[in-house]
């Protein structure tokens, strides 16, 4: 699935470059996908096997007046090659390769209390540094980690949380 969902995505997101309409495109999958997840009606009418090919196209055209048609035509391709279930995971496909192209990388600094606001846009600058890419900066607090960071910087993580040595002491004791 995952594999289908990249193809997917980016084949629209080539058409969209090309034309010009990233953003659009983008801002639309992602006040679909979000209306499947908060409409249950609405999700069971496009995942289900009891309609037809041509009644969710159908339903879709009425559903979408107003989007672009890049996205209307890969969310027909999706419905009509039975694949509207990968949908969601394409829509993070996109939004990766979206994040990409504009050079942004997302970071999350998880804490387990809260840290100086000066800090954290500190941290994020020296990530920016030694990227060469825009940072997008997250801060989060979760006091179940004790004490230290838990740095996600795109897909990769550094963990230096108490939490987590305490965890590797354990399974070290253990053994």
């Amino acid at each position: 699935m995952e594999q289908l969902a990249q193809i997917y995505s980016r084949s629209l997101f080539e058409a969209a470059r090309e034309h010009g309409r990233l953003d659009e495109v983008k801002q639309q999958l992602g006040q679909f996908t979000d209306t499947l997840e908060s409409e249950h009606d609405f999700a069971v009418f496009f995942f289900s096997p009891y309609f037809s090919t041509d009644e969710k196209k159908q339903g879709l055209r009425r559903a979408i007046t107003d989007a672009d048609p890049l996205l209307v035509n890969f969310l027909e391709l999706l419905v009509e090659n039975h694949r509207m279930p990968i949908v969601f995971r394409a829509r993070k496909q996109y939004e990766s390769l979206w994040d990409r192209e504009h050079r942004r990388l997302p970071v999350e600094v998880t804490s387990a209390v809260e840290l100086d606001q000066a800090i954290v846009d500190q941290l994020g600058e020296r990530i920016g540094e030694q990227t060469g890419q825009n940072v997008e900066l997250k801060s989060t607090v979760d006091a179940e980690i004790l004490g230290g960071i838990v740095l996600r910087v795109g897909n990769s993580v550094l963990d230096a949380s108490i939490r987590s040595k305490l965890e590797k002491l354990r399974t070290t004791v253990a053994a």
